[in-house]
Order: C-alpha cells, then structure tokens, then sequence
C-alpha cells in the first residue's frame, strides 16, 4: 500500500492515495460516514487526488489555483492541481447526522502539489482549507490502511499545542471537543469547538469520498 498526504511537508512523496483497505469480511460500518462508502466508493476510488506521473486526475484542474495559505504549506511546490468531488446526497445526511454539523458543501475541493523530480512532474503532496472560527484551516492528509488520516492541521494564529492533536485522527476517531480534542495553547473553547467540528466533518468527507468501505 502506497501512502498520501493530503497535506505532507518535510519531502514526503505520496505515489497513491486512499485505495486500500482494513481485511474484512465485510463491507459496511454502522453510525459512521462509511456508511455512505459503499455505493459512492465505486464512483471515486479510481479518481483518487493523488498523482505521480505528469497527467491530472480525472475531476481535477491544472489551473494553478490552490489558495495561498494552501501554496506556503509547501514552498518546494512548483506547481498546483485542484482536486474536486461532488458528495453524494447519502454521504452529507450521514456526516451530518453523525456530526450534528453542516457539510459546508457538495463541490468538495483538495489541493495537489508537485515539483519535478529526475526529470518528472511528481506529488509532493496534498491538503484541504476548511473555513471556522474565521481562519483558513488546511489538513495534511495521508492514507494508512485506506482510510484518509489527518497528518497535520495548519492554522495562522492557533497553537500548534491544540492543533497537534488532530495528528493520526481518522474516522474511526471520536475527534469530539472535550473527549479527545481539548482546549489547549491558549485557544478559547469556541475556537477550539468550530475547529474541531470543521475537521471532523472534512475527514468523514474524505472517507467518504476516497476511503475504501471496511470495518474492523
């Protein structure tokens, strides 16, 4: 299994993003946004937002406009391509039945980065922006046995000691203020609330989105 980073620094390269899978016998997970998977799985898992060779993905554009707080994610990018992916109607009732939240749209967009190496156009990477508490917050993804997993979250004046905490978080985290996402660094609670609420329903998008339908 190949690994991605919808938002990787320090050099990392992803050859392949979101297509694996945990070993099962079956397919579906109940009360979480998996199961909204299974049908659109077949849909995407082919168009994943990751790509190594010098060909976009299907769904993307070549069009260079990441966001800028996107862009100083990755200073050795030397070019951009933007990921986009209609959530199913299925997925946004279930993320929002299981997060009381709000998908805050079905056009969900991903950023790729790449830069020439030996010769070829390669991804150095991969993020998100979601908006909350007024701030560009930007999610570095990478995929560990198919599921779309938080590596880093970004977010100009937010402690990196309340940030940090989103590390390793995927769908089969709670990701829930004041269980397993605190108040920390300084940040007030209403801060620390919209964050967490904004990330948690941006990584049941991803899952359902490119995350492989499995259950544990």
């Amino acid at each position: 299994m190949n690994k991605f980073t919808f938002f990787a620094i320090a050099g990392l390269i992803f050859t392949a993003v979101f297509v694996g899978a945990c070993t099962s016998d079956t397919t579906t997970e109940p009360n979480t946004a998996t199961t909204a998977n299974a049908n659109q799985t077949a849909n995407t898992a082919n168009t994943a937002p990751v790509n190594t060779t010098d060909t976009a993905p299907q769904g993307s554009s070549n069009d260079d406009d990441a966001p800028a707080a996107v862009k100083a994610v990755f200073p050795d990018a030397q070019s951009f391509t933007t990921q986009h992916k209609d959530v199913s109607a299925g997925a946004i009732a279930d993320i929002e039945k299981t997060t009381g939240g709000k998908v805050p749209d079905t056009d969900h967009h991903s950023y790729l980065a790449f830069a020439t190496k030996d010769g070829k156009r390669t991804q150095i990477g991969a993020a998100t922006l979601v908006k909350a508490a007024g701030k560009d917050v930007i999610i570095i993804y990478e995929s560990k046995n198919g599921m779309p997993t938080v590596r880093e979250v970004r977010a100009e004046g937010v402690s990196a000691d309340f940030l940090k905490q989103f590390a390793g978080k995927n769908h089969d985290s709670k990701i829930v203020f004041g269980d397993d996402i605190k108040a920390a660094g300084g940040v007030d609670e209403i801060t620390a609330k919209e964050i967490t609420q904004a990330v948690r329903i941006d990584v049941l998008t991803m899952e359902a989105l490119y995350g492989t339908a499995h259950t544990h």
